[in-house]
């Protein structure tokens, strides 16, 4: 009988011998910078060839007549041809800063609006529940649909474009916040109101903090808006007063029939779009999941 109890011991000292090491590997943070080589085979290349592929499949349906209509699909050395162009007439940095400026002030006046409705659906039930399917509604309600009343309410000028990229962002901003706040475990905000964390310093302290996360998806997807919300209405509410912004240079090109233009014009809006989201939204998402643990460095 001893024997028996001394091996279930043994057994179970090892047991939690073994999980202790476990976990203590978990933690464990690699400190050490990646091998240069190793960043770019795993972060530069992948893209890299990504792009390589398509502008080969594109080249290819140009040079064996796949489509031999340049009016339809233009080379993509016409492109580039149209994108010098633009840049050597100083055209180029006016078209991506005129929408980039739009976009940013509207994103952030939409942050203003959208964090504050977020918090206030979601720890006030009545607010939830009158305005909160409406929230939603408006979430999947298509932007482009927003610029003809409010051209008609504002005009064409720029509140017009800013009161679009409102519509369409604050929706998402705001219920982003409300889904990271619903997936705040009780067990905080009754440790918040043990400590004396209520009201206000409770929601400064508790509150948004473990709803971070939810809140960081909630605004990639408020920016997503904000720059389809702002294209859209340069697309429709075309004004010299204005300028040109990227919309509008896609709605030239389509006025034009230059295709070249039209290519220019959307791989400018891609590449600003993605350049947003890995300059600013990407970084902010690895540090809140980082300092939660769920992103390890290495």
């Amino acid at each position: 009988m001893a024997s028996t109890e001394t091996t279930a011991k043994d057994k179970d000292g090892g047991d939690l011998a073994g999980l202790e090491a476990g976990l203590d590997a978990l933690e464990t943070v690699q400190t050490g910078r990646k091998p240069l080589r190793q960043t770019f085979v795993e972060k530069i290349l992948p893209p890299v060839v990504a792009i390589a592929l398509v502008l080969a499949v594109w080249q290819a349906l140009v040079s064996f007549k796949i489509v031999d209509d340049p009016t339809k699909l233009p080379s993509p050395g016409a492109v580039w041809d149209v994108l010098r162009q633009a840049w050597l007439q100083g055209e180029l940095l006016g078209y991506i800063w005129t929408s980039i400026s739009r976009g940013l002030l509207g994103f952030f006046f939409a942050l203003l609006i959208g964090t504050p409705l977020g918090l206030l659906v979601a720890r006030v039930k009545f607010v939830r529940a009158a305005i909160g399917p409406i929230l939603s509604g408006l979430q999947s309600l298509p932007s482009v649909a927003w610029v003809p009343p409010a051209v008609i309410w504002l005009g064409l000028n720029n509140q017009m474009m800013y009161a679009v990229i409102l519509l369409g962002a604050v929706p998402s901003i705001a219920n982003g916040l409300v889904s990271g706040v619903d997936q705040v475990p009780p067990l905080f905000l009754r440790a918040g109101r043990t400590l004396g964390a209520t009201g206000l310093k409770g929601t400064w302290h508790i509150v948004l903090p473990a709803a971070l996360p939810g809140y960081v998806a909630g605004l990639k997807q408020g920016w997503a808006f904000s720059w389809r919300s702002l294209m859209a209405a340069e697309i429709i509410a075309s004004f010299p007063d204005l300028g040109v912004g990227l919309g509008q240079l896609l709605e030239n090109g389509r006025n034009a029939s230059d295709m070249a233009m039209v290519f220019e014009a959307i791989l400018l809006i891609l590449t600003v779009g993605i350049a947003i989201d890995l300059l600013i939204f990407s970084p902010l998402e690895r540090w809140v999941l980082r300092s939660r643990g769920l992103l390890v460095k290495g």
